[in-house]
């Protein structure tokens, strides 16, 4: 699959319109209070401390960055003593780069962003022992602990730009960022193999796309399929939605990376990760 900057744009934006939805429906009290910003075509997003949604994310598509509109959002991170994050696609434009790093942005990291059209994505079997259950607000604590599990034992693969933090921080930030409430297009999962909570993982439809985000497995239940299911019942659950598109985005070189691209995902392109 080839991926233009136009493509890129898309996939971008969407995920900055899901990173504002979960932060301005995150507690109002946290950090000072969630906000978005618009920034050079795509979206500046703080939900709260160290929060895995403050980002700058969708620029570099449409012109040169406006430096005016950037001062007011380092303004604004810097009264919460956070540091701006950007997420800049590669296919952005180059310049955008060159002037971050002249305002004292240094790399931090990459993320990758694969993708595979809905139609040409195989349905494997289902291990046995396994179902999948939509969640709702009523469920939000059950699967907000599977993801905590989840993410304080990652599996030491590839390379992240941040640590772990300490469980108790991690529980906050997920918190904050996944958000108790509903949030338009956003599906939460949570699977059980043998009747025992095993996994979980969420969708947001939007723009045609289907974001595969926020999945994990608990520890002692990997290696059993858990993960396959759930990206099959996305994929189910987005074509359904008439979805063409389904996204999914990974730190460089991982397992969960080996996972979708066994399924049918290509990458696309690569986001670098600059903080001031």
């Amino acid at each position: 699959m080839f991926a233009d900057a136009t493509l890129a744009a898309r996939i971008d934006r969407a995920e900055a319109r899901l990173c504002s939805r979960l932060a301005l429906s995150a507690p109002a009290a946290t950090g000072g209070g969630p906000f978005v910003l618009p920034l050079s075509g795509g979206l500046a997003v703080y939900a709260g401390p160290r929060s895995p949604m403050n980002k700058v994310i969708g620029v570099g598509f449409d012109g040169p960055l406006d430096t005016g509109e950037l001062t007011t959002v380092e303004q604004r991170w810097t009264d919460r003593n956070e540091p701006v994050r950007v997420e800049l696609s590669i296919l952005s434009d180059p310049a955008v780069a060159v002037a971050l790093s002249g305002r004292g942005y240094a790399l931090h990291g990459f993320e990758n962003v694969l993708a595979a059209r809905i139609g040409d994505i195989g349905r494997p079997a289902i291990a046995p022992g396994i179902a999948i259950d939509i969640v709702g607000e009523d469920g939000f604590e059950q699967w907000l602990s599977l993801a905590v599990d989840s993410f304080a034992n990652m599996d030491g693969t590839g390379s992240t730009a941040d640590p772990v933090l300490p469980r108790e921080e991690l529980e906050r930030v997920v918190r904050d960022a996944m958000g108790t409430a509903a949030v338009p297009g956003l599906t939460r999962y949570v699977a059980y193999l043998d009747g025992e909570p095993a996994g979980e993982a969420a969708l947001h439809v939007e723009d045609g796309l289907a974001l595969l985000a926020g999945s994990g497995t608990v520890p002692r239940f990997r290696g059993r399929g858990v993960q396959k299911a759930l990206v099959a019942r996305r994929i189910d659950d987005a074509a359904a939605a008439g979805c063409d598109l389904a996204v999914v985005v990974t730190s460089p070189g991982t397992r969960s990376q080996a996972n979708v691209m066994r399924r049918g995902f290509e990458l696309l392109y690569t986001r670098a990760i600059l903080v001031r």
